[in-house]
């Protein structure tokens, strides 16, 4: 039997700039932010805002576009970006189609299980915010 050995080169990509690399001192800049890519979406996105050790925002990545009412998330393509991105913490994000901003159970749940695996790669999740009509912080109602 012959065996074949493969070599692989995995690589970031840049395909655009943050306009301004000031550091994130709150939620409402990052909604200032991610507004644009999660407002009109017509299904759930989940965005992750890398940032640098000073919070200055290195870059943004869609980690899943879902349904209308979920979208699938996992820690390793949350945390790929990261790592690649070389991101000191981060900021996730995501939209309710429905335009209810409140948390659900598994809004709070994955957030618990990203902080976690964060910790274990040293990688701080900052906040989780979550853009309907309005938007939460989770961060700011001690979810975080």
């Amino acid at each position: 039997m012959n065996e074949q050995s493969f070599l692989y080169e995995l690589k970031l990509t840049r395909c655009g700039t943050i306009a301004d690399r000031v550091p994130i001192d709150g939620p409402t800049k990052v909604m200032d932010l991610l507004r644009p890519l999660l407002e009109d979406a017509d299904r759930e996105l989940f965005v992750v805002l890398a940032l640098d050790a000073r919070n200055r925002p290195i870059g943004t990545n869609i980690v899943s576009m879902g349904s209308l009412s979920a979208s699938l998330v996992h820690p390793r393509e949350v945390f790929k970006f990261a790592i690649l991105a070389n991101a000191n913490a981060l900021i996730l994000a995501h939209n309710h189609p429905s335009g209810d901003s409140e948390p659900s159970r598994d809004d709070t749940a994955l957030t618990k299980r990203l902080q976690q695996a964060g910790e274990i790669m040293g990688i701080t999740i900052l906040d989780h915010l979550i853009l309907g009509e309005d938007w939460t912080s989770l961060n700011e109602k001690g979810l975080i």
